[in-house]
């Protein structure tokens, strides 16, 4: 591996998703930032000065972000060994054992799974961050607001308190004041659905601040929170967050009452998170949906207008003992098991997940902020197949994470064949690679 490139670079070169090689010229605007001045053609006499980055080989595309994570249960799972089950097993396992963790396994943990998203290319996330049933209730809170301004520059972080309906009104108001974000919860848990959307809304209201909620993570009930949800943030101001996660029981309602719910939510601009890992795993066990999948209906609510994105949700914690911190793996989820296109599941994990958390667009494309992937790969669908390690994260324009790999395969090589063996037309015998090649055609 060569030394680390730490320093703004002036321009990149690499391919884009169509396939063309470009050069992506760099420069910094008045406030410092930089971003993306030119896109032109890759010629190999175009002159480029000292720092220029080769990325020959890589796809350069948007930054990824996480739109909805549980930085504070990421990667318990070792520690707490929970039981496999549905979401009410996880929400229980998870309450009785995160008693035990202190201010030290929150932030290791968090550390941890951060550091992992950067390397993989998610430079912003939104981590909800629960009110703990402890003695001190809000120590996920103050470790994971203080990681958010640790990380400021480097990645940008968004805290939304989650409380649970158990939770006293008291402790939400002191996490709000130790500087979350946003007002989280579940109220689709609650006793009363309706009146914990109310409760939650109204502090979201009091401080002037937005709402991502966890809304509707079931597949059979009779009742429905997100209607509601939306009819009461419809008159926020335009750039207040009104985002609402799972919404699994819009999975199995009625076409009538899916699409009565899907033209709701786009006139009141809600912005809706599927979660295809987790809710794969901890949803359809039981009951008269047991089988089913469990993510929300995608294409249903973009035809209504409504922006829908992907995000992983959780990491090796009591909700999904799997998960790798990797925008990729949320892509092909969105791919096998949500039925959208290789290009539709990227831009679900990164352009469009920016915009749900208020970003401006970054990416390879002219005025665009300079933060940008670059995965070694010859095309998309390849890049979210195979989800190379090999990658190169830049932020502001400057290298901050890089990682290349080296393996080796005893496969046999087949012989090279004499000029007499070839076909006239130059085609190698049935079965044959051409000269030196290996068949595998793996190997970088």
């Amino acid at each position: 591996m060569q030394a680390p490139q730490t320093a703004p670079v002036p321009g990149i070169t690499g391919s884009l998703p169509d396939g063309s090689v470009v050069d992506v010229e760099l420069s910094a605007d008045a406030d410092g930032i930089r971003r993306v001045r030119a896109v032109t053609p890759f010629s190999p006499d175009t002159p480029r000065g000292p720092g220029w980055l080769d990325l020959g080989g890589h796809l350069l595309l948007p930054p990824a972000a996480e739109p909805h994570a549980h930085l504070d249960k990421a990667l318990s799972w070792s520690e707490l060994s929970p039981p496999s089950g549905d979401l009410a097993d996880a929400i229980t396992s998870w309450r009785a054992g995160s008693v035990a963790l202190d201010e030290h396994s929150f932030r290791t943990r968090a550390l941890q799974a951060t550091s992992s998203m950067l390397r993989n290319g998610i430079t912003a996330v939104r981590t909800h961050a629960d009110v703990l049933p402890h003695e001190d209730p809000l120590r996920a809170v103050r470790v994971l607001t203080e990681i958010r301004d640790h990380l400021r520059g480097l990645m940008d972080i968004q805290v939304a308190v989650l409380a649970s309906p158990l939770a006293p009104t008291a402790h939400i108001e002191a996490a709000l004041d130790a500087g979350v974000d946003l007002v989280g919860g579940a109220p689709h848990i609650a006793d009363d659905p309706l009146l914990e959307l109310t409760r939650l809304l109204d502090l979201a209201e009091a401080r002037g601040i937005g709402a991502d909620l966890h809304v509707d993570e079931f597949l059979d009930g009779d009742h429905l929170t997100i209607e509601a949800f939306a009819d009461r943030v419809a008159d926020w101001p335009e750039d207040r967050v009104r985002t609402a996660g799972h919404c699994c029981r819009l999975d199995t309602l009625a076409t009538d009452d899916l699409q009565r719910v899907a033209r709701a939510l786009a006139r009141a601009r809600v912005s809706v998170v599927a979660l295809p890992v987790t809710n794969l795993y901890l949803q359809g066990r039981h009951g008269p949906s047991a089988g089913r999948r469990g993510i929300t209906p995608i294409d249903v609510l973009r035809d209504h207008g409504v922006r829908v994105v992907g995000g992983a949700d959780n990491i090796r914690d009591p909700f999904n003992p799997v998960g790798r911190a990797d925008h990729l793996e949320t892509a092909a989820l969105l791919i096998t098991a949500a039925h959208q296109n290789p290009h539709t599941a990227m831009e679900m994990v990164t352009s469009e997940a920016r915009a749900v958390l208020g970003l401006e667009p970054a990416g390879p494309v002219v005025g665009a902020r300079g933060d940008l992937v670059a995965i070694r790969g010859n095309d998309l669908t390849e890049v979210i197949a195979t989800a190379p390690a090999d990658r190169v994260v830049i932020v502001n324009g400057a290298p901050v994470a890089r990682t290349e790999t080296t393996s080796w395969t005893s496969f046999p090589v087949p012989p090279v064949s004499s000029p007499a063996e070839l076909s006239p037309a130059g085609v190698h015998p049935a079965g044959m690679s051409a000269p030196g090649r290996s068949p595998v055609g793996l190997e970088r």
